[in-house]
């Protein structure tokens, strides 16, 4: 992946967590929430990126873990 910031490119400015489909970019094959290091987000947008997975987590749009 670019190790530039993703959402700071392409002006992002609000992470939805119903779009998924972005969120699987970020998430590793076991279902962890990948580091800054190897995403290249910056750290405001790490911070939302993160809430954003653990809402779709608790509302059932993305998997807690893979089996």
């Amino acid at each position: 992946m670019n190790k530039h910031c993703y959402f700071c490119q392409e002006n992002i400015q609000y992470i939805d967590f119903k779009n998924t489909e972005i969120l699987k970019q970020f998430i590793s094959s076991q279902a962890k929430i990948l580091p800054p290091k190897r995403t290249g987000t910056c750290r405001r947008h790490q911070r939302i990126l993160a809430q954003a997975i653990k809402r779709a987590r608790f509302l059932g749009l993305l998997p807690f873990t893979k089996r």
